[in-house]
């Protein structure tokens, strides 16, 4: 096994980087594409059936739960590429040494909210099985572990089967089942399915890769050990994941239930090009670990910027296709949703500032962790204030009262986008400088591209509200079409256009 490992981890060219970024670029692709055929029968369920206030509950519930969760996992999503790379033990069972180190941080989380159920439900009464909701920790930590090591060798299709098909998919159906079982508790049973099967898909590659971890004995000394490494990076993970949840934390202590689900479904909607650039870490971190390894500093600041150009190109027209149309978007999940379309706006646009940290951090997180970590905690920090900061001047501007819960979710969304775009600037520049090398990720062609596909879909809007079908079925169509187009040809080079073919040989 150990041999086999040396194999899989011998020494790559750049151009075999390159190429296996771009496939792991054309998987993430296909599998947001996926994702969002998934993610939208399960908004307009849990809409249409559940409703806003239901939906509200649920979403504050697994905010929770996911927050521990992702404390639980140790920062292994990321850090697992450095412990396998750097590790001389066999790789099945340094995994194996990750997944135990996680489960015991799993049992303390779940441990903590069992004996307080008032942390996942502040507004609502506590029934039947709610209590034990956070039993779900340790399906979500193994699943993060077993796609973070497939990812390792390079196996995003297990990530895009298990997250992009299995989870969305499954959720979707058993939410539109389980509303004739509960109409209240559908949706956390839903979710609680959907996890369930996600961790099988998962853990059934991970043991045909790396097989049985023979001769492995668990070690308390060695999950200290794994849990005190990567302490700074679970924070950043921590603080990273925080900024995209903060948001509704912070709405939910001013707003009711019902527009905390109204904001969730944007923040649902908004969140699927988020998927494209958090699925590129896995593969991101085992070339930058090798070249930081051979000190290569230059191949680093170019594979960074190569990805955060694809990132940020590929976010940006989805924020358009899903923005210009909003209001028909928010309408699919129930006409009182459409009143979130300024919140759904703000937060495209969160997604579109925050690739160019997110990609930096992929090599923060190796170069210099705890000033990356400072920084994270500074951006939520802004976030914090500057949200809650509009937030209190709302009553202070000319807004009808039945508005201003939809005017402090668009408040919320705003403070979002103003810390994301803040942080891009500073962790791009600080890379940058410990590098050495300039990091070359936005072009002009991006501007030609936003300003010809905005024009294109204001035009689409435009017609009667009678024919809000055209915004969907055709408007979003051509507005991608459009960007595409534009970006492909004067965006990219040869060496972009790598993304869009598979390896000669």
């Amino acid at each position: 096994m150990a041999n086999r490992d040396e194999i899989l981890t011998a020494v790559r060219t750049d151009e075999d980087d390159i190429q296996a970024l771009a496939k792991g670029g054309r998987t993430n692709v296909f599998g947001f594409l996926l994702r969002l055929a998934a993610r939208i029968p399960f908004l307009f369920i849990a809409g249409r059936l559940y409703g806003p206030e239901a939906l509200g509950r649920f979403a504050y519930a697994i905010l929770i739960v996911e927050f521990v969760a992702q404390l639980a996992t140790l920062g292994l999503r990321r850090g697992l590429a450095e412990l396998l790379s750097q590790g001389e033990r066999p790789h099945a069972n340094l995994v194996a040494d990750a997944m135990f180190s996680a489960m015991l941080a799993s049992a303390l989380g779940a441990i903590l909210l069992i004996a307080i159920p008032q942390t996942m439900f502040p507004n609502s009464a506590i029934n039947g099985l709610d209590r034990f909701l956070p039993l779900v920790i340790f399906a979500i930590v193994a699943t993060d572990i077993a796609l973070a090591a497939l990812a390792y060798r390079f196996d995003i299709l297990s990530t895009v089967r298990a997250r992009a098909i299995i989870e969305p998919w499954t959720i979707s159906i058993a939410a539109g089942i389980l509303y004739f079982y509960s109409a209240r508790d559908g949706l956390i049973l839903a979710y609680v399915t959907s996890l369930i099967a996600a961790l099988l898909f998962a853990l059934w590659p991970l043991w045909r890769s790396y097989g049985v971890a023979w001769g492995w004995i668990p070690s308390f000394s060695r999950s200290y050990a794994i849990a005190r490494r990567n302490l700074p990076l679970a924070a950043a993970d921590a603080a990273e994941w925080g900024s995209r949840r903060l948001d509704l934390a912070i709405l939910g202590l001013f707003a009711s239930p019902a527009i905390v689900g109204i904001y969730y479904v944007a923040q649902q909607v908004a969140s699927l090009p988020q998927k494209l650039k958090t699925s590129f870490d896995p593969i991101l971190g085992p070339v930058i670990t090798r070249n930081l390894k051979s000190k290569n500093y230059a191949e680093i600041a170019r594979q960074v910027g190569q990805v955060g150009f694809w990132i940020i190109a590929a976010q940006a027209g989805i924020a358009l296709a899903l923005g210009i149309p909003g209001e028909a978007v928010m309408g699919l999940v129930g006409p009182e949703f459409v009143g979130g379309t300024g919140a759904l706006a703000f937060l495209l646009a969160a997604e579109v500032a925050a690739a160019t940290a997110v990609v930096s951090e992929s090599a923060l997180v190796y170069m210099a962790r705890h000033r990356n970590l400072l920084i994270s905690i500074a951006m939520l920090a802004v976030q914090a204030l500057v949200s809650v900061g509009l937030i209190l001047l709302i009553p202070y501007w000319p807004i009808k009262p039945s508005y201003v819960g939809l005017y402090q979710a668009a408040a919320v969304a705003c403070g979002l986008m103003i810390s994301l775009g803040i942080g891009s600037i500073i962790k791009s520049s600080f890379l940058s400088r410990l590098l050495g090398h300039g990091i070359s990720i936005w072009r002009s062609a991006l501007v030609f591209a936003v300003v010809g596909a905005a024009c294109t879909g204001m035009l689409i809007v435009s017609v009667p509200a009678r024919f809000e079908w055209v915004e969907l079925a055709i408007g979003i169509p051509i507005i991608l079409g459009l960007y595409s187009w534009i970006i492909w040809r004067w965006g990219f080079g040869p060496e972009d256009r790598v993304l869009f073919r598979k390896k000669a040989g």
